[in-house]
């Protein structure tokens, strides 16, 4: 038996009134501070990523795809990659060296929803744990909301708890495991999902711009203030579990 409150419960959700829903990415080329993003090209950036990722095939455990043994091999599936809109992807360029040094992507994109993902994303030993690596997620993650996606997600192999941590020092929240979601390499996979939406935004942009301003770190470059201790009232606020 229904109850007077179910009788007057909205029975859609949300209205979207004048809802539009928002492009697919194309030609981005967003620049901060410390790292610009350019689309994939493999003449452009096959060689340097090889040489970048060179040294450590633990960067492939969790991915669809490598080591790769050769930059040759490398430079084959940069140039099958390269025209795809669907994974969408951008190359980290560190500024301050000037060298490629990282790889991710806009994929499982659903304008008609206002839903897109990152994922693909492999970074050279030298930007692992440093800040250029955040500001790029921050630079694609304000590309994706300004553009008028609705709902943003990081999704990983549920057992890539270092993917886990980062997805939650940047402000994802954790929506659950979906088991046995699909086979990788010839393993099962369980997928821990992640995301924010575009109401979180405002405020989890401004913890990243604090976190990356460079009063933030001291003369050796080191943090004052850890992302995570920034991040963590925002995922506290929506799951209390975590306070």
């Amino acid at each position: 038996m229904y109850s007077d409150q179910n009788k007057t419960a909205p029975l859609w959700g949300e209205a979207l009134p004048g809802w539009t829903p928002p492009p697919m990415p194309a030609g981005l080329a967003p620049e901060g501070r410390l790292v610009r993003l350019e689309p994939l090209s493999a003449w452009q950036h096959a060689a340097e990523l090889h040489d970048s990722f060179a040294g450590d095939d633990r960067l492939w455990d969790y991915m669809g795809y490598g080591p790769f043994a050769s930059a040759a091999d490398y430079h084959r599936w940069a140039e099958a990659a390269q025209g795809s809109t669907d994974p969408y992807y951008l190359v980290l360029r560190d500024l301050e060296t000037g060298r490629a040094g990282g790889i991710a992507s806009f994929l499982r994109i659903a304008p008609e929803s206002g839903v897109v993902e990152v994922g693909h994303i492999c970074i050279s030993p030298a930007l692992q744990r440093g800040p250029v690596v955040t500001e790029a997620m921050h630079l694609m993650m304000g590309w994706a909301f300004r553009a008028g996606y609705r709902r943003y997600e990081w999704k990983c192999n549920a057992l890539n708890l270092p993917s886990r941590r980062a997805a939650q020092r940047l402000g994802f929240g954790f929506e659950g495991v979906f088991r046995q979601h699909m086979i990788v390499k010839g393993h099962s996979r369980d997928t821990a999902w992640f995301s924010v939406i575009d109401k979180e935004w405002p405020a989890l942009s401004a913890t990243h711009e604090a976190w990356l301003d460079p009063a933030n770190f001291d003369a050796a470059g080191r943090q004052v203030t850890r992302l995570s201790d920034l991040t963590r009232p925002l995922l506290a606020a929506r799951d209390p579990a975590l306070a």
